[in-house]
């Protein structure tokens, strides 16, 4: 069985997709990019203000499922300037603290809205 997840403390999809799909006892989150839900705008500019928002959104994505950050087990990282990377780096230790999920990163040609980071994630639906 799948179940569509929504959050209304998450950026709404900008196409025909869901915010995430829990299947299996798995979380499947599209991509967050730093969209403020509280006012559907992108107010960050830096790129560890844009991380910081990214996460927050997958936070209340997986929250709405029943789930949390400590149990993400896969992360895929979207940057636009690999030269960002030790930056992202700082915010995503901290906002994941001791949980340390298995991660791509890929720098990128162009993300939506031009912002600089997109992140995505499977998690565990309970603990791990």
């Amino acid at each position: 069985m799948i179940e569509v997840i929504h959050s209304d403390h998450a950026p709404q999809a900008l196409g025909p997709y869901s915010q995430a799909l829990k299947v299996g006892g798995f979380i499947f989150c599209s991509g967050q990019i730093p969209i403020n839900p509280e006012t559907n705008t992108i107010e960050a500019t830096t790129i560890e203000d844009q991380t910081r928002q990214s996460i927050s959104n997958l936070r209340n994505v997986l929250e709405a499922a029943g789930s949390s950050l400590s149990n993400v087990v896969k992360t895929t990282v979207f940057i636009k300037d690999m030269n960002d990377f030790a930056a992202l780096n700082g915010v995503y230790a901290e906002m994941f603290g001791d949980t340390k999920p298995a991660r791509s990163c890929v720098e990128v040609a162009r993300l939506p809205k031009d912002v600089k980071v997109e992140i995505e994630c499977i998690a565990a639906a309970s603990g791990l």
